[in-house]
């Protein structure tokens, strides 16, 4: 299977998950990369600076309109809750919280769900609450993947196990596994039977 977009999401220890999880991606990585990561709304660039230390992959706040492309990390606003439009193009609104949040997984993982149905890479890291966890059950019964962190490996297990709940999980697995096993997705389309 060919897939058109990752889609990661973390809290509680997510930039710790985040961090070395793109590191093991190379700067050739064919598939555009979408970031919900819960934070104060302080110091928008901070984020975007962190990373772009940890990655070869170009690093970048997603704007409004902008095509999704490859070799990119997309990260979105702390403050409003990002999406994907019917023309594949990012849109950002604000209406308040959603899952307690300013900047909520749920709005990102839903549309790509819609938008791309199994062509998704959805990937559910640290954190605290319950976020993400309806939009891994849209990415689940679109046909997309669903990657969860495991409890051993995370600081905070609400998220990954919000996720787990619904049913709709393909894997379960320890921090250092995640980056490799997007690579397997990006190279030959599925997951092995051990998860990666």
């Amino acid at each position: 299977m060919h897939f058109d977009v990752v889609v990661l999401a973390g809290s509680v220890g997510g930039l710790d998950a985040l961090t070395a999880v793109l590191s093991s991606l190379p700067c050739d990585f064919p598939i555009p990369v979408a970031v919900v990561l819960h934070r104060s709304s302080q110091g928008p660039h901070l984020l975007a600076d962190i990373l772009s230390r940890h990655t070869k992959l170009r690093v970048a706040q997603a704007t409004a309109g902008e095509l999704l492309r490859s070799g990119t990390v997309y990260l979105a606003p702390s403050d409003l809750h990002l999406s994907v439009t019917p023309a594949h193009t990012f849109a950002l609104t604000g209406g308040g919280r959603q899952s307690y949040v300013l900047s909520s997984a749920d709005p990102l993982f839903l549309s790509v769900a819609k938008v791309y149905a199994g062509r998704v890479v959805a990937v559910v890291l640290s954190g605290s609450g319950h976020d993400g966890a309806a939009g891994a059950r849209e990415v689940g019964r679109a046909g997309g993947t669903v990657l969860v962190q495991d409890e051993a490996s995370a600081l905070a297990f609400g998220m990954p196990a919000s996720a787990i709940a619904t049913g709709e999980v393909d894997a379960v697995l320890p921090l250092n596994a995640i980056g490799p096993a997007l690579l397997k997705l990006a190279s030959t389309g599925q997951l092995e039977r051990n998860g990666i």
